[in-house]
């Protein structure tokens, strides 16, 4: 299971990304925080989305390494906690008017696959956490 822990892990590391990409750094954070375009509102949920990743990702990673005996139930919490804000941005697309870029900023914005960075990085580790939860089940 250890493996799998550290897989876990990764992914709840990259829950801090949402606060890193659109706050923090400039090219990605003025198309999400630091846009004028978009009204306080939006700006709102931006912010609330980024702390739910950040404190998503503190408390799976506490559970992972806080834990002194990591059973399965637990290392399956840890992973649903890790993993909700990755499979919430893999559905959102599902509701009308979203869209994983800004029409504004589709030209300039590499898309590796065919696809926009943060749909790649969300597909990824949705996988990541599947392979982390066959390695801890069959452990």
């Amino acid at each position: 299971m250890e493996i799998a822990r550290y897989l876990i892990a990764l992914v709840a590391v990259f829950n801090f990304g949402g606060l890193v990409a659109d706050a923090i750094v400039p090219a990605s954070a003025r198309q999400h925080l630091f846009n004028p375009h978009w009204p306080p509102h939006a700006k709102f949920h931006n912010a609330q989305t980024m702390l739910m990743g950040l404190v998503s990702g503190i408390l799976s990673l506490a559970i992972l390494f806080g834990t002194p005996s990591l059973s399965l139930p637990v290392f399956l919490l840890a992973a649903a906690i890790a993993a909700n804000y990755f499979v919430t941005m893999a559905l959102a697309p599902l509701f009308p008017g979203t869209a994983w870029m800004d029409p504004a900023f589709a030209p300039g914005t590499p898309r590796p696959l065919g696809l926009a960075p943060q749909q790649l990085i969300t597909y990824v580790l949705c996988g990541v956490v599947i392979v982390a939860i066959v390695l801890a089940v069959s452990a």
